[in-house]
């Protein structure tokens, strides 16, 4: 689809690489043969979330400190796919460490870009259903998590109300609730 908007990519190298972020400078060609000298690129992995659904129907989500943004912000349950992870298999990892619920009832509902014009990855977003408390959290270094869980009303109020900040969620929560309604 338009593959003619395409660019071509005539060089690259890297200028920064980190656990989390990695940069990128781009020497690429346009269509009509400008030259883009120097088209700084964010390498990450690629995130998977979900709309997590407790054995009861409620929706499981957790508070976390964002320190770039200075904000503990409301969030879905999810993380990094690490390298040779499926997507599943990275989602059903992150909610069990994250939340101490095990899912094995997973639906694809969203694939999307954060920022597609600087960053390289994608965040998918799965419905998960019948989540089953099974053991305590098991977090990360730096992470700390507090679970609580939400009536799907109780959801539609938050993102009404402005409450949920990452927008990436946000947009999981739409494909969710529309999913939900039938």
């Amino acid at each position: 689809m338009h593959e003619e908007l395409t660019w071509k990519k005539l060089s690259s190298h890297y200028l920064h690489k980190g656990p989390w972020a990695t940069l990128r400078s781009d020497r690429c060609e346009m269509p009509d043969g400008r030259v883009v000298e120097d088209y700084y690129v964010l390498e990450y992995p690629n995130w998977v979330n979900a709309v997590a659904l407790t054995d009861d129907g409620k929706i499981i989500m957790v508070y976390q400190y964002r320190h770039a943004a200075g904000i503990v912000s409301l969030e879905l349950p999810g993380g990094v796919v690490e390298a040779g992870e499926s997507n599943e298999e990275a989602l059903k990892r992150e909610l069990l460490e994250e939340t101490g619920y095990l899912f094995d009832d997973f639906e694809l509902l969203s694939t999307v870009y954060a920022n597609p014009s600087t960053a390289n990855n994608s965040t998918s977003c799965f419905l998960a259903r019948n989540g089953k408390h099974v053991q305590e959290q098991n977090f990360d270094d730096h992470e700390e998590l507090i679970v609580e869980t939400f009536t799907i009303d109780e959801v539609k109020q938050l993102l009404a109300d402005n409450k949920i900040a990452q927008a990436l969620h946000c947009t999981g929560l739409f494909y969710a609730l529309e999913k939900l309604k039938a």
